[in-house]
């Protein structure tokens, strides 16, 4: 051991001592996701001598249950057999493989875009897009969405350009930003179309309509939309007929299409200039076709299937509907996003706590940095794969929780829960899965 290493050591205790004092300390459920009994898994806890036992997911962002549909177990299974398992390295020496050119042409049609680029995360996609984008425009003034994603940020940033931030949703106040700026001068609208932590959506025609009025260009993060809104899963841009109004559309692969990546569409020589520029993209090893190849087939199934979706709102708004009806504080939003609001960091973190242990129902606690102080929550997300019983099970829990905690209820008259006779099968079980889940 070097002489300085306890020194050395201290910081980076100190550091994370900090974040257990504050209670905003994260720690990770040792969960083992089984595609054919989704949304339950095995969670394995930290203490040895506790047995490993069966849980129910309330808090996944594979929000259709993708990532264990059939055809997409099929394709990525087809693909490591053919391909193996890696990609061969980055698309600029020998990772250019076919799987992942016939994704970014599925994107691309998705969205009605002339091209499209995959990146290996949605993160990393936002911050290669906005920053090479930003940094290759003469003087470029970004103008963001006060609570775009931390992705969008770090893409600010690295960008080097002049930004300003435009309160959240608030047209009125953007147009004052972009009116005071000369109409020859390049400007970035950055916003997304659904916000993930609050489950409200942007404006996005009126941003547009801004746009042109203006002479901006339009950058939208469509990660928590593309897949569940829309004919074919092409996000809100694709339900509000807005596609073609809007420059640059970002999304993921690992969300509604239950894989791994994310991707920007948009014109061709856009879409050129960031593949030709931006190092998060050229200096990075290319997915391999076995993810590339269950992502095109989750698209692939999305844009001719309503099924998924169909199912997934109505879990959505019955769970929003069974948590006010218990007098729960529900943040009302127009998504599937279902913010269950508690505004206490320690208190959050035990009720997530309280709602393994005794229910045996995981909801990760969401704080600081990821919502502001004050407003922590459990985050709930109800995917086609929940049925009546475990929704039944799910607002029984939090009840007891809240009791428990002394956590406020919205109304002093709580309803009894009336429990579903129990369904002999779990709704959106895909039929080629029956046999292997039984």
């Amino acid at each position: 051991m070097k002489p300085n290493d306890k020194a050395y050591n201290a910081h980076f205790s100190a550091a994370v001592q900090k974040l257990k004092d504050e209670k905003r300390y994260r720690v990770f459920a040792n969960l083992e996701r089984n595609a054919y009994r989704f949304p339950t898994a095995l969670w394995r806890p930290e203490d040895p001598s506790e047995s490993p036992r069966d849980v129910t997911i309330w808090c996944s962002n594979d929000y259709l249950g993708m990532g264990g549909h059939p055809d997409v177990i099929a394709a990525a299974a087809n693909a490591i057999g053919v391909h193996g398992a890696g990609a061969g390295g980055t698309r600029n020496i020998s990772g250019t493989h076919n799987p992942i050119v016939e994704l970014e042409r599925e994107l691309a049609d998705l969205h009605d875009k002339e091209a499209a680029l995959v990146f290996t995360s949605g993160w990393i996609s936002n911050l290669a897009g906005i920053s090479t984008i930003a940094s290759l425009l003469p003087d470029c003034l970004i103008i963001s969405d006060a609570l775009n994603h931390n992705s969008m940020i770090e893409g600010i940033r690295r960008a080097g350009c002049e930004k300003q931030v435009f309160g959240h949703n608030d047209v009125a106040h953007l147009e004052r930003l972009l009116a005071a700026q000369p109409r020859e001068r390049a400007k970035l609208i950055l916003f997304e179309s659904l916000y993930s932590m609050d489950g409200d959506m942007a404006p996005i025609a009126e941003i547009a309509d801004l746009a042109e009025k203006y002479n901006a260009m339009t950058y939208i993060d469509e990660v928590h939309a593309v897949g569940m809104y829309g004919a074919r899963g092409g996000g809100l841009c694709e339900r509000e007929g807005l596609m073609h109004r809007i420059d640059v559309i970002e999304g993921t692969l690992a969300k509604g299409f239950g894989a791994l990546g994310g991707y920007i569409a948009g014109k061709a020589e856009v879409v050129d200039a960031v593949r030709s520029y931006a190092p998060q993209f050229i200096f990075t090893t290319t997915l391999p076709p076995m993810v590339t190849a269950s992502a095109r087939a989750a698209i692939r199934r999305l844009k001719t299937s309503g099924e998924e979706r169909a199912r997934h709102q109505f879990m959505a708004m019955a769970t929003k509907h069974a948590l006010m009806a218990a007098g729960l504080p529900v943040l009302e939003n127009p998504s599937h996003i279902v913010p269950l609001m508690i505004g206490d960091a320690a208190r959050c973190k035990a009720a997530s706590d309280l709602l393994m242990r005794r229910h045996s129902i995981y909801i990760q606690p969401i704080n600081y940095p990821t919502v502001a102080i004050g407003s922590e929550r459990l985050r709930i997300t109800p995917t086609p794969r929940h049925t009546e019983a475990h929704l039944a099970d799910l607002v029984e829990a939090i009840v007891d929780v809240w009791r428990e905690l002394d956590l406020p209820f919205t109304s002093a008259r709580i309803l009894p829960m009336r429990r579903p006779a129990p369904s002999s099968e779990p709704a959106c079980v895909y039929p080629q899965m029956r046999n292997a889940a039984e």
